[in-house]
């Protein structure tokens, strides 16, 4: 087990390119990750990275190490995911991003009722409405709201979520009301912006007689966090672009009034997204299962019972479309 142990911290010293993120990432510290790849160096008798201070270079030992070190872990894990699916009888831990507004509206009230019906599995959950790295976060579940970029990673569909455009009842006095969603662009309106660093969501898509059409917006105000964004609206600043669950409680109360409701946005898809083979791991298929029906009954909870889209309930590739989600910057392979 000391082999195995050493071997995951040189994969995660490996494709994080760093001994103190792979230490965070395994709950050690730095120095705890240098002497594991030194007693794996000692045992190969050869160099596999090349040490600075500022960076962490694999040497040719190294990178041939590696894809093999990836490959014995994949085994171990699948093997460990099989006699798990026999017993019945899942453990471990799951490794879980969502952007803020979904994660803290509908999946972290979730945990600790799944919690309560698996004990023996962790959920490490991570919230942000920034692009996430699923390899190099270590992550074998992630939720998100819009339209993924192409990607070799798979993806369940929970349901599909309607969208409004909204504001603040003083906003709206002092600016106008915005008829349709041509209104919105121009200096007129100040539009709430999600921008993150690699954002490409520089565009709102509208529903048209004609069919979807993107409109370029501005506005001095913009934020990677969904529900400042939510916060700047209901003080009057702008005219935000959020999913209709999401705002629901603020339009009952009269706190936010919908705008533009004959071109209104696209829906938006949440999706469950996840590689390959941690689906036929039987903590993350039970927590992928959970998690979309519960999450479809929250929704139509907070919208009183509307329609809604159910999901699919089959695991598909993402569509080619743009990417306007909240996960991206993703690659083949997820190791811990």
């Amino acid at each position: 087990m000391s082999y195995i142990r050493n071997i995951k911290v040189f994969v995660r010293a490996y494709e994080l390119g760093s001994m103190s993120a792979a230490g965070r990432d395994q709950r050690v510290s730095a120095a705890v990750v240098s002497s594991r790849i030194i007693e794996l160096e000692k045992h190969l008798g050869v160099r596999l990275f090349h040490r600075t201070t500022r960076k962490l270079t694999p040497t040719e030992h190294g990178a041939v190490f590696y894809s093999g070190a990836v490959k014995i872990l994949d085994v171990i894990q699948e093997t460990e995911a099989a006699v798990a699916e026999i017993t019945g009888n899942p453990r471990g831990t799951i490794y879980v991003a969502a952007p803020l507004g979904i994660g803290r509206r509908l999946i972290a009230p979730l945990i600790p009722e799944f919690k309560q019906a698996y004990p023996d599995i962790v959920v490490r959950l991570r919230l942000s409405d920034r692009k996430v790295d699923m390899t190099g976060e270590g992550l074998d579940v992630a939720f998100f709201l819009g339209t993924l970029e192409d990607s070799d990673l798979r993806l369940r569909t929970v349901m599909t979520c309607e969208r409004v455009f909204c504001a603040a009842p003083a906003y709206l006095d002092a600016r106008g009301t915005p008829e349709t969603a041509d209104d919105l662009v121009g200096p007129r309106h100040s539009c709430l912006l999600l921008r993150y660093p690699g954002s490409n969501e520089f565009f709102w898509t509208v529903k048209t007689p004609e069919g979807p059409k993107k409109l370029i917006v501005s506005g001095p105000f913009e934020s990677d966090d969904g529900d400042v964004l939510s916060d700047w609206a209901l003080t009057g600043h702008g005219i935000v672009n959020k999913p209709l669950f999401e705002m629901k409680h603020h339009l009952d109360a009269g706190r936010l009034r919908v705008v533009c409701p004959k071109t209104p946005p696209i829906p938006s898809e949440l999706v469950c997204l996840y590689p390959h083979k941690r689906y036929q791991d039987p903590k993350s298929r039970l927590l992928i299962d959970f998690m979309a029906q519960r999450c479809r009954a929250q929704v139509a909870a907070l919208l009183g019972g509307g329609n809604r889209k159910k999901s699919d309930e089959t695991t598909r590739k993402p569509s080619t479309a743009p990417s306007t989600a909240t996960v991206g910057g993703v690659t083949k392979r997820r190791k811990k």
